[in-house]
């Protein structure tokens, strides 16, 4: 196992637990796993709900209890909205899904979390991804790209809206520059991105978008260039 394959196995899973001998070797992995762990279980902690126990209110005796006129009763079908309603109001609240996954708002929102929480694909480096690497991230069958377009230093499979995505990383002027590619999200305009770490936009690219972000002080005009002329969807 080597450090691409290694890096790109414990971004997907931090509890991965193989590549002992790789580790044993290679310092630069050691550091990278300590990351990606440590942000597995921050990010753990960030999502933990406390649901308190549910207690169910004592009955009152019945036989001191003075019987309500008919018209300010709730029946049972009444009962049952009334806590649907409620339960609802706290799923929809907590933006949770049952299989435990985060429910963003748009797809700004999941690309901006996505690049917050891959922040260790953002390194400063002059080393390339081997083209083999680059051709199993971007297979032909998503998308033909011109590696010469840009120093690519980092790529990896990830979901984004239930979707597998090549995620790539430049190196810009200030810095290193995400690039997300989105056959699957046709959007009608231009997405701005912007936080306080990181701006950008999702641009629409033919049946598809693309996501580009730097840090505040990155000029993208020229990137997006760049990319849009390397990038054309196969399908």
């Amino acid at each position: 196992m080597n450090c691409e394959e290694y890096k790109q196995t414990i971004g997907a899973d931090p509890k991965f637990d193989g590549g002992a001998g790789h580790l044993s070797e290679c310092t630069e992995c050691q550091t990278y796993c300590d990351e990606m762990r440590a942000l597995d279980m921050k990010i753990g902690r960030a999502l933990a709900l406390e649901v308190p126990e549910l207690a169910v209110p004592e009955l009152p005796d019945m036989e001191n209890v003075v019987s309500l006129p008919e018209r300010r009763r709730l029946s049972t079908p009444t009962w049952f909205a009334m806590a649907a309603t409620v339960l609802l109001a706290l799923f929809v609240g907590v933006r949770f899904v049952g299989t435990g996954d985060v429910v963003y708002e748009s797809l700004a929102d999941e690309v901006l979390a996505h690049v917050s929480h891959e922040s260790t694909a953002l390194r400063v480096t002059d080393i390339a991804v081997s083209d083999d690497h680059l051709r199993d991230v971007v297979p032909a069958n998503i998308a033909e790209m011109d590696a010469n377009a840009s120093l690519i230093t980092f790529a990896q499979t990830c979901l984004i809206n239930g979707n597998d995505v090549p995620h790539l990383v430049i190196q810009g002027k200030r810095g290193p520059v995400t690039i997300l590619l989105l056959p699957d999200e046709m959007i009608s305009e231009a997405v701005v991105l912007d936080d306080k770490n990181s701006h950008g936009v999702i641009l629409p690219v033919g049946d598809g978008s693309i996501a580009i972000i730097g840090a505040q002080e990155e000029q993208l005009d020229e990137i997006q260039k760049q990319i849009l002329q390397s990038v054309m969807w196969s399908t």
